[in-house]
């Protein structure tokens, strides 16, 4: 059975600004760990990628914590084997617009490049405007981080490349009276994260940040991305916050338990507690009962209004 092909953002280094050199060279790359050759050190699993080199990096930069070291080395490890030959990228251009390219190559290790950790792509002659994509689309190439899966986006991406524009999303009889509380049933995740400071958990927790850029949104794991991580202000306690629209059955527990697990074990500091949250619309009987025997996890509403008027 032949793999689907995987669509990436990816950053030419911090804020991309390797973008014009790699598109003009003719790959992708990433810089951390720029004087270790991987070649032969990458093993399908990123989490034993991780357990090896997460310790280099610590030590390399011992102003990082875990969950930053981890960040890079899952990353890196993305870059340079999670992403298979014929898997699409999008890099940023720094101009309102993306290059997008095809995968050619397993990894190389170019110490002479400003990216050492490479993967060779042939770039297309056409970029994809931002302004043309799906406010999802844009989202999710705009989120933090050097690598980002925007695969669930493919049939949108291929469209844009071949020259077609999504539909626009119009209201022809409603008009939505409250733009945040439509945004908030439809991307709940983004707009708690944008709202987070005036939200009872923002004061707090912080949504854990790297360099003044926000990297605790779809934190990845070895069971999924975490929805939210962010850390107490007092930088004692972790937190996990699960988001489901609608209902949250007991499901979510085992659900949101397993991150807090890989939390515990991978990313806490000595002396760091974790705690869980879930954000939904409804619970029910089973969940109530689950969070009984849960004490480090708690439960939150979201509540969603908006009235249609005729024109």
């Amino acid at each position: 059975m032949i793999p689907a092909k995987k669509y990436y953002r990816i950053m030419a280094d911090k804020g991309s600004i390797r973008a014009a050199e790699c598109h003009a060279e003719g790959y992708i790359g990433a810089g951390w760990l720029a004087d270790i050759d991987l070649t032969g050190r990458l093993p399908d699993n990123w989490r034993e990628f991780n357990r090896q080199f997460v310790p280099i990096y610590l030590e390399r930069h011992p102003d990082k914590s875990k969950v930053a070291a981890g960040l890079a080395c899952g990353m890196l490890h993305t870059v340079c084997r999670g992403m298979g030959i014929g898997d699409v990228v999008l890099c940023p251009n720094g101009s309102g617009a993306y290059y997008v390219g095809e995968v050619t190559s397993d990894y190389q290790y170019r110490p002479e490049r400003s990216l050492a950790h490479c993967r060779d792509v042939r770039w297309c002659e056409d970029l994809i405007a931002r302004e043309e994509m799906s406010q999802e689309l844009k989202n999710s190439a705009g989120s933090a981080g050097t690598v980002s899966n925007i695969s669930k986006y493919a049939d949108e991406i291929e469209g844009l490349r071949s020259g077609k524009t999504p539909p626009a999303l119009i209201a022809s009889d409603a008009d939505v009276e409250d733009p945040q509380a439509f945004a908030l049933e439809s991307h709940l995740e983004d707009f708690l994260v944008q709202n987070w400071a005036g939200t009872v958990l923002g004061s707090s927790y912080d949504i854990f940040e790297e360099e003044g850029e926000l990297v605790g949104q779809q934190y990845p794991s070895d069971t999924g991305p975490m929805d939210i991580l962010a850390v107490s202000k007092d930088k004692r306690e972790l937190l996990v916050v699960e988001l489901k629209k609608g209902r949250a059955s007991d499901v979510v527990v085992g659900q949101i338990q397993r991150y807090m697990g890989y939390v515990i074990e991978e990313l806490a500091e000595p002396g760091q507690t974790v705690r869980g949250v879930i954000i939904a619309m409804e619970d029910d009987l089973r969940l109530r009962r689950a969070l009984q025997a849960a004490s480090n996890i708690d439960f939150y509403r979201y509540q969603v209004s908006f009235k249609l008027t005729k024109g």
